[in-house]
This record gives C-alpha cells, sequence and structure tokens, in this order.
C-alpha cells in the first residue's frame, strides 16, 4: 500500500470545500470545546447539611448561653458539616452544536490539515489476515508518523479485528469523523472511497 500527500487542489476536485483565511477558526474552538465537555462525568460529589450523617437536634437553648445560637451540628460552619456550593454529581456539562457550527468546524479543521500536507489519500485500506502485524506494516507503508487517522468509508471486521491492540492508529468511519479527531492526529490517511463522503459533509 501506498500514500499521496491530498493537496488543496486535489481535495477541490473532490469537490471537497475548504475554508478561506480564519473562517470557522471560532466554530472550531466552540466544537471542540462541546465534543469534550460531552465526554465530561461529573463523579466529584460532596454532601450538603440534609445529606451529612448527624442529629439534627439543637445543641442548646436559643437564650441564655452566652453561645451564638445554633440549630444543627450539620451546619456548614461546623466540622463535619455539609458543603456549601460545592460539585454535585448530577451537574450535566454537555453543550449542543447547530449542525451549520459542525460542518463549518470539520471544514476548518480538514482544511487545516491539508493545507498542512499532513492529509494522504490511499485508494483502499484493508487487512486481508486478520493480523496486527500485517496492520502495523501496512500502516508503516503509508505514513511515518506515530500517531495516524485513518478515514474510510468502512472498514471490514477483520481490518478492525487487526487494529484493535493498535493504540496510536484509529479507524474511523468518514461519516462520524469530526474536528476533534482531525487535529487530534499528525497524520491523517483519507481512502479513495471516504472523499466522497467527505465531500457531501463539507458541502
Amino acid at each position: 500500500m501506498s500514500a499521496t500527500i491530498l493537496s488543496a487542489d486535489a481535495a477541490k476536485a473532490a469537490n471537497i470545500q475548504l475554508t478561506e483565511g480564519y473562517k470557522g477558526s471560532q466554530a472550531l474552538n466552540d466544537a471542540v470545546v462541546a465534543y469534550r465537555a460531552n465526554r465530561r462525568q461529573s463523579n466529584a460529589h460532596t454532601k450538603n447539611r440534609s445529606e451529612v450523617s448527624g442529629s439534627g437536634k439543637k445543641l442548646w437553648n436559643q437564650k441564655g448561653t452566652g453561645n451564638a445560637r445554633m440549630g444543627s451540628k450539620r451546619s456548614p460552619i461546623w466540622s463535619g458539616g455539609g458543603v456549601v456550593f460545592g460539585p454535585r454529581n448530577t451537574t450535566v456539562y454537555a453543550k449542543k452544536l447547530p449542525k451549520s457550527t459542525k460542518k463549518l468546524a470539520l471544514r476548518a479543521a480538514l482544511t487545516a490539515r491539508i493545507l498542512d500536507g499532513e492529509v494522504l489519500t490511499t485508494a483502499s485500506f484493508a487487512i486481508a489476515d486478520g493480523k496486527t502485524k500485517s496492520f502495523i506494516a501496512a500502516i508503516n507503508g503509508l505514513t511515518t508518523a506515530k500517531k495516524v487517522l485513518l478515514i474510510g468509508k468502512g472498514f471490514d471486521e477483520v481490518t478492525f479485528r487487526a487494529a484493535r491492540n493498535v493504540q496510536n492508529v484509529q479507524l474511523i468511519s468518514a461519516d462520524d469523523v469530526n474536528a476533534e479527531h482531525l487535529l487530534l492526529y499528525p497524520s491523517v490517511v483519507v481512502t479513495g472511497d471516504a472523499l466522497e463522503t467527505l465531500a457531501k459533509r463539507t458541502a
């Protein structure tokens, strides 16, 4: 297998829409922030005064002791009491993006990678024997980069099996790739049948 650099002229010939100048930079930023926020989990959790253990009994009389009035030892001002405005596991960090923003972000990311000469094209990619050794050899024949994003219209189960133990290479379909994927990998390899899908998604 061999690969060639996808130039801007070749991309336009394949009907892939490219951006000009800095157009789409804000959309690209918004998209990456949203993708990462949507993966964020609300694991940190603090207990408020209704959740911490302890009696709700009034500690002393309201008047006559000389102490400040106090209703419960679960109050946040006491050691071991509840936490005010602490992190809660019910917090939702997800962000929604308009379809137009996603498309513009994908177009901007793809344009940047193509202009930098970091997008390669190959006619097809498949591993017939399903062996990891064969998969690594095929990738090394395409690019010398240590981390590779391989975009295809679709990959068969045998090829996925050969790639599942290779952590520095990600196989993804042209329908699922997004702007963040394109920015994460130093080298991007696109199969010939995936160019048509990318052209439709950037149109």
